[in-house]
């Protein structure tokens, strides 16, 4: 079956072809295909990370995807058998939050009013949501996974396994239950592990007040001074806290005969403490001035040590007795910042709670004052604010605080402050019971696991995620909440005898229930009769953190240990994860902590960590304010390989910040995929001309393309050679960064260089044989590229692929997806010369058309002579040899003369690299600078040659100067008959002066070009033949002679476009007009006016006979 013809690029709609690929895919259901082909090869294991299906995806996950199906399409296509099973994260506060708000749930009591059975059954129906939304986007963006295999974290056989891994923990005895001071949500009324406090930081104005406590028998009637930003933790104060070894002072105000103890060198943070020096009228000190306050002692801060005070409050005065309310000392307290003095609330600050335990102000246990709830508003004792949330109640208490004569100083500060990541709402910190992991005990292992894995970048694993594993705390795991795994411990009622639950076979044996469903609805009541005389055991109220259960997703996604465990044990750990950056303190935390708890080992091998995508104006991407495009209006303008590059070919995928802009999308359309489409076009329209012509098929593999002798199938072939290898070393090393714009640019080389170089050859100017081999080169590359191109561009180089499997014998794989990533080939002689030579031409033609564009010289008018100055005498001799014609062609110039002299066009200078000699030479600098702007030319030319040279005492090596050309005009040339540039290696000289030939060859380019766009204009085609005639109307002195430039240049018109252009007289009556359009050349020193038309050959004239069909032929093969 022949290659099919193919639309023009202007009718070629990305996203309806991308639509007729997944139409295709789904006919030959290519993904379970693919599957069944590679059964058998080794296993690549992959793990996917699940999102909540309860919202719909974003940027964010689109990226992700597509980074994880660019990796595993590569794996399956270098010999891997890749299973991919799509995840959900199906429990916790995101699903949870969301029937809070649907019922409009405030509190905790509310849900147990409702019926925690009702209310989970709620959120069960919700977290399937948008389940059909995400397989149809994903399936849309061309990503390959199993949804119908997929895993729910909700699934009884999931949940059983994070029984296993909690019981695995506990047995080794990881776990243990605390009463810490924690991150506390109370929009969601429970308490938050430290990597989730972190994710999600504002700045934010809070109050910041100074308060007086006075000391108790105090002689002075001191009281000291205490700063916050949390006024509402002080009617929970019970103790003051300063640093030992520092210095206070007891300072008078003389203004009202306070007294007041404060840091000393924090003094100047009470207001008129340290009053700013004024000037009197004559210049001196200004006696009238405030003189601040007058210090009557200083002492170290461990002279106040056990000093009582006056409460603050009277809720917890009678705590008094028992130890509360006195000074401690604590390093902790720093001089950064405040008045040096830490008032304590020990149920609502970490460090507090530390300190106050240190001290003996409170005691181990649950019983320290907390008079906030679930929802974080106060209640009994503290009378005066009951009811109020615990931050709306701050302006209350500072007018409380000022009407007992207590508030020092009453002001605001702006600081970066925590959220909570799900309800959005300000986190506090919160004494509360909770399960842990002793993440601290096994740090060590951590941090050697970190060690055994691979991460792209590198810096995320070496430094972000290796801080945070070398400074990893305990992790909380249970959560006071309802949707979730319920956490597997049954217990007495004083705790003291447990029962870690580690399957539901073990559940059903202890309880004698049969149990279907692990959730808290369907166990809660279940009891274990207790061995020790207790009675029953229940089951704690918690449930698991939802980062426990997607941590433990290696294992419960395979049922394991109780089904898989062969094929669990040989896929860990996994070949390869990708995740957001955010992860590094979510996922792939808690995927390091479970796998070197569970088994020493890490839970991944590779990891590939992308940046965030942001709104074009840096901002986060925000439905409310709209800010960004709808992703799937995006696939639907562009096409969703369009989205896939442009988000690939970014700072995201090196772990850096995207600004998502709809214009980037657009560009790659109109920069990669146009050009590429082109190319192949190109090559099916000559391809379906050559087998017209010939009447033979075209059978690319039957040519051996490696024995051409072209230069440029030769270089193209070296490049495509050299492609693959590149491709094949960056992808097994995960770097798709690099990846991706070496594709970009090897296809800009195909387009650019190769298609546009070789276009009259590939339309067969040379013979059917020549172009048979061209068309055979070009097809091969467009072959390879597809392969190497398909798992970054699914859709494309699929459509591309049915249509190039045309070509290919039978038994061509089906689809593009099936073929095998082809193998790095070892490179050819000479690959390495003829690729930097070609490289060296494209900038010589480069040069030559800066050069033009400076003297605003069109192209199609020809100069003298470019002369080529390097010193490389290989590549001078390419140049002139093999390269010439496509160099004079594309510069359009007579002569073409090599220079291997660099001084004979230019003088030589050298300037330091500031930034390499800066930093070695300090103060040395400027005179080295100095001499080495004034080196001989015998100097620099030794030092470009790899000699060393002496500056001011100082050896210069490689790097340390910067050589640079200055274009030396020849003796007695004016500056507009001869210009050059160079780009620090090639320097181009052009010959710019006219004579009456090369302007006469102008003039003929110009027609030539305008018939060939009028041919487009009157849309005919390569195989169309046509008649040209030209009516040039008089024209003034001084304007182009087009009539006399036609006549001159006609070997080169008619070897142009196979036909001459004859006068209008001469055409027959009989042809018909095919198009015809009004032209005009020259400049204000006069226009030459004149009219192009096509024309039918017809039967008479000379368009009749064997001569029409000559140039029928002769155009085709021009065209």
């Amino acid at each position: 079956m022949p290659l099919q013809d193919v639309k023009e690029s202007k009718d070629y709609h990305f996203p309806a072809e991308e639509e007729e690929v997944l139409r295709f895919w789904q006919e030959i259901d290519a993904f379970t295909e693919q599957l069944r082909r590679t059964e058998g090869k080794p296993e690549y294991s992959f793990y996917d990370g699940p999102p909540f299906a309860t919202g719909l995806p974003h940027y964010g996950h689109l990226l992700a995807g597509t980074l994880k199906d660019i990796v595993t399409r590569y794996a399956s296509g270098t010999g891997h058998h890749v299973t991919r099973r799509f995840g959900w994260d199906c429990h916790g506060l995101p699903v949870e939050y969301e029937i809070d708000k649907k019922l409009n749930i405030k509190s905790r009591a509310e849900v147990l009013a409702m019926g925690i059975d009702k209310y989970n059954e709620e959120c069960r129906s919700i977290v399937m949501r948008y389940s059909q939304e995400w397989e149809r986007i994903v399936h849309r963006l061309g990503r390959w996974i199993d949804f119908q295999n997929d895993y729910k974290t909700l699934d009884p056989t999931f949940m059983e396994s994070v029984w296993w891994v909690f019981k695995q923990l506990y047995d080794k005895g990881l776990v243990y239950r605390g009463f810490k001071v924690m991150p506390y949500s109370t929009g969601c009324s429970t308490a938050l592990s430290n990597f989730e406090a972190g994710q999600n930081y504002k700045d934010v104005s809070d109050p910041a007040v100074i308060v007086s406590f006075p000391l108790d028998g105090d002689e002075d009637g001191a009281s000291l001074v205490a700063w916050t930003t949390t006024p509402w933790t002080l009617p929970s104060n019970l103790s003051l806290c300063v640093h030992a070894e520092f210095d206070y002072v007891k300072a008078r105000d003389p203004a009202t005969g306070k007294v007041y103890i404060v840091m000393e060198s924090r003094l100047g943070e009470i207001p008129g403490a340290v009053p700013k020096a004024k000037k009197g009228k004559k210049g001196g000190a200004d006696e009238s001035a405030p003189k601040g306050f007058e210090v009557i002692a200083k002492f170290k801060g461990e002279e106040l040590k056990g000093r009582t005070y006056e409460p603050l409050f009277p809720y917890f005065a009678h705590l008094k007795a028992q130890g509360a309310f006195k000074v401690v000392t604590d390093a902790y307290v720093t001089a950064d910042s405040g008045v040096g003095i830490v008032h304590q609330a020990p149920a609502f600050g970490e460090d507090d709670y530390r300190v106050c335990l240190a001290n003996g102000v409170i005691s181990k246990g649950e019983g320290i004052p907390c008079p906030v709830d679930d929802a974080g508003c106060f209640v009994d004792p503290v009378t005066d604010f009951k009811g109020m949330y615990c931050k709306e109640a701050d302006k209350e208490i500072i007018r409380k605080i000022k009407e007992a004569g207590r508030l020092v100083d009453n002001g605001a500060i702006m600081h970066s402050y925590p959220f909570c990541w799900r309800s959005d709402t300000p986190l506090i910190y919160k004494a509360v019971p909770s399960w842990f992991v002793r993440v601290e005990e096994i740090k060590p292992q951590l941090l050697a696991n970190n060690e055994k894995t691979y991460w792209v970048p590198s810096y995320v694993k070496e430094k972000r995620f290796h801080n945070w594993l070398e400074n990893a705390r305990d992790w909380a795991i249970s959560r006071s909440r309802f949707w979730g795994t319920p956490i597997p411990i049954w217990a007495s009622d004083d705790l003291e005898e447990i029962v870690v639950v580690g399957s539901l076979a073990e559940l059903e044996e202890l309880t004698g229930h049969k149990v279907t469903d692990l959730h808290r609805h369907f166990i809660d009541h279940l009891t274990i009769p207790s061995r020790q005389g207790k009675g029953v055991l229940r089951r704690v109220e918690d449930v698991f953190d939802c980062w426990f259960e997607s941590g433990s997703m290696p294992y419960a996604q395979q049922h394991y240990p109780f089904e898989n465990k062969e094929v669990f044990e040989q896929g860990f750990p996994a070949d390869f994860v990708a995740e957001g950056l955010d992860q590094t303190r979510g996922w792939f935390y808690t995927l390091m902590v479970l796998s070197t708890a569970l088994f020493d080992k890490p839970a991944f091998k590779n990891l590939v960590c992308n940046g965030l995508v942001l709104a074009a104006d840096g901002k986060k991407m925000s439905k409310r304010l709209k800010n960004y495009p709808d992703p799937m209006e995006v696939v639907n303008k562009y096409g969703a390989d369009a989205l896939r590059l442009y988000l690939i070919n970014s700072p995201v995928v090196r772990a850096e910040t995207l600004k998502f802009k709809e214009e980037g999308v657009f560009n790659v359309i109109k920069d990669v995929f146009l050009p590429w489409y082109n190319a192949y076009r190109f090559l099916v329209q000559n391809v379906l001309r050559w087998e017209a012509e010939t009447g033979r098929r075209f059978e690319p593999l039957a040519i051996d393309v490696g024995a051409a002798t072209n230069v440029l199938d030769r270089w193209i072939c070296a490049a495509s050679r050299s492609l693959t290898a590149f491709v094949r070393e960056e992808m097994e090393a995960y770097r798709l960064y690099t990846v991706v714009p070496y594709l970009v640019r090897f296809i800009d080389s195909l387009t650019n260089v190769y298609v546009r170089y070789n276009r009259k050859r590939l339309k067969g100017a040379k013979g059917p044989e020549d172009c048979s081999l061209a068309l055979a080169s070009l097809f091969d590359v467009l072959l390879t590229v597809c392969k190497v191109m398909a798992p970054f561009t699914p859709f494309f180089t699929e459509a591309m692929y049915q249509n190039l499997r045309c070509a290919l014998p039978e038994g061509a794989p089906e689809s593009v997806h099936f073929c095998d990533i082809p193998e790095a080939e070892a490179a050819q002689a000479g690959d390495a010369q003829i690729q930097t030579s070609v490289e060296r031409m494209q900038r010589v033609i480069e040069l030559a058309r800066t050069i033009r564009e400076r003297h605003n010289r069109s192209v199609k008018m020809p100069v003298r002579e470019l002369v080529v100055v390097h010193p490389d005498q290989g590549f001078l001799d390419d140049l002139t040899g093999e390269l010439r014609e496509y160099v004079a062609e594309e510069v359009n110039v007579r002569v073409l003369t090599p220079c291997a002299d660099p001084l004979k066009y230019c003088s030589v200078r050298a300037e330091p690299e500031w930034g390499v000699l800066g930093k070695r030479l300090g103060k040395q600098m400027a005179a080295v600078a100095k001499a080495v702007k004034s080196l001989s030319m015998e100097d620099i030319l030794s030092y470009e040659g790899g000699a060393s040279v002496l500056v001011e005492g100082c050896e210069l090596g490689p790097g340390d100067l910067k050589i640079l050309r200055d274009f030396r005009p020849p003796e007695g040339s004016k500056p507009e008959e001869v210009d050059a540039a160079g780009d620090g290696e090639v320097l181009v000289v052009m010959d710019l002066r006219p004579d009456d030939e090369l302007v006469a060859a102008g003039l003929a380019r110009e027609v030539v070009n305008r018939v060939q766009r009028l041919r487009k204009k009157a849309g005919l085609q390569a195989t169309d033949a046509v008649a040209v005639y030209i009516d040039v109307k008089p024209a003034a002195a001084g304007a182009p002679d087009v009539a006399a430039a036609l006549a001159s240049q006609e070997e080169y018109v008619r070897s142009s476009l196979g036909v001459p252009i004859q006068p209008a007289s001469q055409q027959p009556a009989d042809e018909a007009v095919l198009g015809s359009e009004e032209h005009s050349l020259g400049g204000e020193e006069g226009k030459a006016e004149f009219t192009l038309v096509l024309a039918r050959p017809g039967s008479s004239g000379s368009g009749s006979g064997g001569a029409a069909a000559a140039a029928t032929a002769l155009q085709q093969a021009q065209l």
